[in-house]
């Protein structure tokens, strides 16, 4: 089922500092919503730490990145402190949003199956409508894939 040119289902969680982040705050700003499996693994650290290194560039194009997982705010708390991270990390512990954007699916791993979050962003438009959604990202390439959307979009 994809969102795109879709109204951005709504959220309101609380990021590593314990503030709560609604949709609605960001109204006039782009938003890049990424959900991303699991603090502090190897896939996850390099995409965070990719947001991280260009979070200026994508501030030019006037984007708020979010970063959300099913880890709690504590966990998030490290990973902010371990890399250096310089946007909100979303704590969805109790899996309504991963639910709502569609990307809490059954996995695989060594043959046994769980179910777990899918590496997708949603990048979601002023208007709060989505304008794309990135299927299975490739966490050292993402970012760069996210910027070229964006001058498009210029």
């Amino acid at each position: 089922m994809s969102l795109e040119n879709k109204k951005a289902p709504a959220f309101n969680l609380p990021d590593q500092g314990g503030k709560k982040h609604k949709l609605a705050d960001y109204t006039g700003k782009l938003v890049l919503l990424y959900f991303y499996p699991k603090d502090m693994t190897p896939g996850c650290t390099i995409e965070a730490k990719c947001f991280r290194d260009r979070n200026n560039e994508l501030k030019k194009y006037d984007v708020q990145v979010l970063g959300v997982s099913v880890d709690s705010v504590e966990s998030h708390k490290k990973f902010e402190n371990k890399h250096g991270l310089n946007f909100p990390l979303l704590s969805d512990d109790k899996k309504v949003v991963v639910e709502k954007y569609g990307v809490w699916k059954e996995k695989s791993m060594f043959g046994k199956k769980y179910m777990g979050i899918q590496r997708d962003s949603f990048l979601i438009g002023k208007d709060g409508k989505i304008i794309k959604h990135y299927e299975k990202v490739n966490p050292a390439k993402h970012v760069d894939e996210v910027i070229k959307d964006l001058k498009s979009l210029k």
